[in-house]
């Protein structure tokens, strides 16, 4: 087993390869070093089965669309990632096979709604989640901290005490730690009840990444900066949210909204359907296509996507477009989904 971090910095992608058989997979490329791992494929001899994500990142641009492109490896995220590029969703206890090798897929949220980590060999790949004495932020949009609590002492936490910590992130020079560690040092969560994290998270006041609108927008909706003016981090902070049975509510009475789904067309009718009357606009042609909806400037109106990232972008667009009611379904379709909600396909 080769299992390598690759860029020998504080932001980390890890190569997950069975040298003997020669597949490969790729964790949390990054868009700037994509020739180096293409280099290092090519020095190992080894074909890229699987390219993927831990989370959707807010500090980088990922690889993983480029590769794609340029090698041909499906892009496998979590059940949860927003982006309309990626290939295969993967789900809690998912195995993805490397040669000879078993990947193991859990589902670790808090960071992100769709961070996962992944079980190899005695060794295991955090992500965001948890990272050598520390843990990932939780105040992004979507971010819970009692989420990421539950996911570190309930499954990270109960793995052997043996078991090697790689992290998507380190700032201190570390590379490796290990379970046992953690739960014994980490000044985060050792010795912590659930309301202590929390309360710990909930009060960091940390900046945002610099440049997060640049890399987190494109990240999450597979449009680049050149394509469409994103808003920015303040306007994204006031949109408004309502969740499905709100919404249900709403498709009850006799005021009801105009929905805007603005997913790609392939989602619109694929496997997570649509709700009934609602206006297909994708994100991407949103600018363009706003004087479609202008006599609703007045009305409710509510954008739908995927996972409730690209609407809440749509939505803040709106907004500084002169709409007045405008709510973000949170979690999106896959949200409506769970609720078993009806759909249209």
């Amino acid at each position: 087993m080769i299992l390598r971090e690759l860029n020998g910095g504080s932001c980390k992608t890890y190569l997950i390869a069975d040298e003997g058989r020669g597949r490969a997979v790729l964790v949390d490329p990054l868009y700037a070093h994509v020739e180096r791992y293409i280099a290092v494929l090519a020095y190992h001899r080894l074909e890229l089965d699987m390219v993927i994500d831990s989370h959707t990142h807010a500090d980088h641009l990922s690889g993983c669309p480029q590769l794609r492109f340029l090698l041909g490896p499906p892009f496998a995220m979590q059940k949860w990632a927003p982006s309309p590029a990626v290939d295969r969703h993967l789900e809690e206890g998912d195995e993805i096979p490397v040669g000879d090798l078993v990947v193991r897929v859990l589902h670790t949220p808090g960071h992100t709604p769709d961070g996962m980590s992944l079980l190899v060999a005695g060794h295991v790949l955090t992500g965001d989640t948890l990272f050598i004495g520390g843990s990932g932020r939780t105040d992004f949009a979507g971010g819970d901290a009692g989420a990421q609590y539950d996911a570190v002492t309930g499954k990270l936490f109960t793995l052997p005490d043996d078991t090697v910590v790689r992290p998507g992130h380190d700032y201190r020079g570390n590379t490796t730690s290990t379970i046992g560690r953690e739960k014994q040092t980490n000044p985060r969560l050792a010795n912590r009840t659930r309301q202590d994290y929390i309360d710990l998270m909930n009060n960091l006041q940390l900046s945002p990444p610099q440049n997060i609108q640049e890399v987190l927008q494109p990240n999450q909706s597979a449009i680049s900066n050149e394509d469409i003016s994103f808003p920015d981090w303040s306007e994204l902070k006031k949109v408004r949210e309502i969740d499905v049975q709100a919404l249900q509510g709403m498709l009850d009475s006799e005021t009801r909204p105009l929905l805007v789904d603005v997913r790609e067309p392939a989602e619109y009718s694929g496997e997570l359907g649509h709700l009934a009357g609602s206006v297909l606009i994708p994100l991407r042609e949103l600018m363009n296509r706003v004087t479609e909806i202008a006599e609703h400037k007045e009305a409710p109106v509510v954008t739908i996507c995927r996972a409730g990232m690209r609407s809440a972008t749509a939505a803040a667009i709106l907004g500084r477009s002169g709409f007045s009611d405008v709510s973000n379904l949170a979690g999106g379709l896959l949200a409506w989904n769970e609720a078993r909600l009806r759909v249209e396909r």
